[in-house]
């Protein structure tokens, strides 16, 4: 076939006047054009050599005709398809594309010891090159890490107690003040309510499909989009379309620096403006000032500026993230996608086509919205394992939800009441920078499913 067409080429288009040598030359690069395409589309082995297909970070290999590392960029050797890797850091390892989820920042704080946190540190002896110690002297010296109660059975501060009803109180991490779980149950039944702004039953219809279990299945088991219709009203709402201005700041790639521009600030500072006139937010702020946390809106607006839109590093010393961006936006860090918590971020996504419903594997119990839906699927090319999401909240209640939880219960799983379910949340806090008087950010937040 491949020289049918080349005869054709020869006799109809290159011209008579040609030399039989030129002839030959055309059609000896046309062949090579046509085998190029022909290897690419059909090479069956699991890394071609004329493809960054499972090679997007390798280190440079003579054996390929070309390279797909940030390097080949300089030397000017990259492959065509280059392009499939811009979202993955040069250390992008495939064989590990799908094992982490949020779940990592769990995982990190098990496995790794820091000289500012107890874990994995209980009970060790003294040494004077840590900031804060874990250890039964600690506390008589003053010295104790945050987390030596939470994590190393107490004694340093009573961070937590049995009050005269049989229920747990802690200490708030953000300040010293006692919360307890049945006032984080009480107030969060309050913001459920409050949620003037969501989504009504026939704003929403979802095509759920396909349902696995919680067994790493990572495949595309839904032919049709999640999100069969969404009364697009809803956005011109005040607190929607101040939320919508916000997801289209940031780079999703780790590592690049976020610059935040005047006109970003501006838009900041609006969003968080018009969510403290719902009530949803005046619920939140009036619990908080009630415990002597915040004296003032203008105290609370400005702490959630910080927690939420402070920038800080996840890779390479760069100011590249912060919580609202890994939460609601989300990001990509070697090939992963991690946070992307956000039903309007998905729902936007997905009729661009740039985002691919896989399957779900949690369906809450709750029959109005905001419900809550444990999901899988791709975003431009990188797989979410699982992903959770309120659906059809508004965007002040899942901030006021998230907030909530990361202040009382920061590292901890927060048990909220919706409706009279329960439903927890995790919160993590990024440990190695801080704002204001040694607060900390916030690095994710999520249902847990």
């Amino acid at each position: 076939m491949v020289f049918s067409i080349a005869q054709s080429l020869e006799d109809s288009i290159i011209s008579p006047a040609l030399s039989s040598t030129m002839k030959k030359l055309v059609v000896l690069v046309f062949l090579s054009l046509i085998g190029s395409i022909w290897t690419f589309e059909t090479c069956s082995s699991e890394r071609c050599e004329d493809s960054c297909k499972n090679r997007c970070g390798d280190k440079p290999n003579h054996r390929y005709t070309c390279q797909c590392n940030e390097r080949c960029q300089e030397f000017r050797d990259c492959c065509d398809d280059y392009s499939i890797c811009k979202y993955i850091d040069p250390s992008f390892n495939e064989a590990d594309h799908y094992e982490t989820t949020d779940q990592s920042f769990k995982k990190a704080s098990k496995d790794k010891k820091t000289d500012t946190s107890c874990n994995g540190r209980c009970g060790e002896k003294f040494n004077k090159k840590h900031g804060c110690h874990c250890n039964k002297k600690c506390p008589k010296f003053g010295n104790c890490c945050d987390d030596y109660d939470e994590l190393c059975g107490g004694g340093g501060s009573s961070t937590t107690n049995k009050n005269s009803g049989g229920s747990s109180s802690h200490k708030s991490h953000h300040r010293d003040v006692d919360i307890s779980n049945e006032e984080i149950r009480a107030v969060s039944e309050k913001l459920y309510q409050s949620d003037h702004n969501k989504a009504e039953d026939s704003d929403i219809k979802l095509n759920k499909q396909e349902m696995v279990e919680k067994n790493g299945i990572k495949k595309d088991l839904c032919d049709e989009p999640l999100y069969q219709y969404v009364n697009e009203d809803l956005f011109q709402k005040p607190t929607f379309a101040a939320f919508i201005k916000l997801l289209d700041n940031y780079d999703r790639k780790t590592g690049t620096d976020e610059e935040c521009t005047s006109e970003e600030l501006k838009e900041q500072e609006l969003f968080l403006k018009e969510i403290m006139k719902t009530k949803v937010m005046k619920e939140l702020y009036s619990f908080f000032n009630e415990k002597g946390m915040y004296q003032a809106e203008e105290e609370f607006l400005d702490d959630l500026q910080n927690m939420w839109f402070g920038l800080y590093s996840r890779s390479a010393g760069v100011k590249d993230s912060s919580g609202f961006e890994h939460v609601f936006v989300g990001e990509v860090k070697k090939g992963i996608v991690s946070g992307f918590h956000s039903w309007v971020r998905f729902y936007f996504l997905e009729k661009k086509g740039m985002l691919n419903y896989y399957n779900y594997n949690y369906d809450g119990p709750w029959t109005s919205y905001p419900d809550v839906l444990g999901k899988q699927f791709h975003w431009d090319g990188f797989l979410k394992e699982v992903g959770s999401q309120f659906i059809g909240s508004s965007p002040e209640f899942e901030l006021a939800m998230y907030t909530l939880c990361f202040i009382a219960r920061p590292g901890k799983k927060c048990t909220l009441s919706m409706d009279g379910h329960n439903i927890s949340i995790q919160t993590y806090q990024w440990t190695k920078s801080t704002y204001g008087n040694g607060r900390k950010y916030i690095a994710t937040a999520y249902p847990v499913v």
